[in-house]
């Protein structure tokens, strides 16, 4: 979690304009991609090269964005490619990891991996025994939502007395065309890591956790229904809950002496009012109100010459730790 000052005195402090002689690398052309050339062009960025499989695709990206594009795919041409101040790897997962390490192989050396980066953690531990003097970091984009940096403002101040957060899945909206059938037998890392991840940057990681999981689906044998708690390092007692056969939406609570924080949707962040008894909302601000939050974020925090501000971002060994937390809450194997 973000705690030191140090962060916030840098972040309240950013000057936009530093940022458009940087060069940047996006390998990958789909949504995501787009999202990332979004906020790059606000930056007013201009040495832009997106690098992607079909020309179509690929140049109808960089053409709306007026930025330089490479088709052929990763492998074939990521060799061609000078080295850039940034390489964003936003590919679809099960290529998350090879895109990384071909950028590796070909000398780039700060790279931002869309996540989770791997859905097996022992892939992601490997690849952090592997690099030197190289910066890897994993794009949780949600723990630079503007709401939650307000709230980590704000418990800078508190103290934490537990937390409950649930994560259920609308699984009648999935899109089972998208991905290999991995990343839906092991969705919870694929999906639902977004909230948990979320949850455990605010209350620090379980030093014990018991889960519970019931039910099955064709698609996901592990459980459709899952509860849990535990008690984290930080000696803060949480739960969590989720139901794939009902309801419900991504939510986290914050319990302090003071007050009780809720973000639902965890874009908003609401104080509990004691008095009248209902939720209020707490206004945040952003550099990029009208883009997709948290993304102009990391990227500002990449392209920083201060190289600790890159420490508060999700390193491998983070992202390894996290996804097995989240393997014992989804009793994966």
């Amino acid at each position: 979690m973000i705690e030191s000052s140090s962060f916030f005195n840098w972040y309240e402090s950013v000057k936009l304009e530093n940022f458009r002689e940087k060069s940047i690398l996006i390998i990958g052309s789909g949504f995501i991609a787009n999202e990332y050339c979004k906020v790059l062009k606000f930056l007013r960025c201009q040495n832009v090269v997106i690098l992607g499989n079909s020309k179509e695709s690929t140049e109808k990206l960089a053409t709306e964005y007026d930025f330089q594009y490479i088709y052929g795919g990763f492998e074939k041409k990521i060799n061609e490619i000078e080295k850039k101040d940034l390489v964003i790897v936003c590919t679809p997962i099960h290529l998350l990891l090879k895109a990384t390490k071909s950028a590796l192989l070909s000398g780039q050396k700060n790279i931002l991996v869309e996540k989770p980066g791997s859905i097996y953690p022992e892939e992601l531990s490997t690849l952090n025994e592997q690099i030197s003097d190289q910066n890897i970091r994993i794009a949780f984009n949600r723990l630079f939502y503007p709401s939650l940096l307000k709230l980590k403002k704000i418990l800078a101040n508190e103290v934490i007395t537990s937390c409950h957060f649930r994560f259920t899945e609308w699984i009648d909206t999935i899109n089972f065309q998208k991905y290999q059938k991995d990343a839906y037998t092991r969705w919870g890392i694929s999906n639902s890591l977004h909230v948990i991840g979320m949850a455990f940057d605010i209350i620090d990681n379980p030093q014990q956790i018991s889960c519970f999981q019931k039910g099955s689906l064709d698609w996901h044998h592990s459980g459709s229904i899952f509860t849990g708690s535990g008690i984290t390092t930080k000696n803060i007692l949480f739960s969590y809950h989720s139901d794939w056969e009902s309801f419900g939406r991504w939510s986290i609570e914050i319990f302090t002496k003071k007050n009780i924080y809720r973000l639902m949707p965890l874009e908003e962040l609401h104080v509990y009012n004691n008095k009248s008894h209902t939720w209020e909302k707490i206004e945040t601000e952003s550099y990029f109100p009208k883009l997709k939050p948290g993304l102009g974020e990391q990227i500002l925090m990449m392209l920083s010459n201060d190289i600790s501000i890159k420490n508060h971002l999700m390193s491998l060994s983070k992202t390894a730790s996290l996804i097995n937390t989240t393997e014992k809450i989804f009793a994966y194997k």
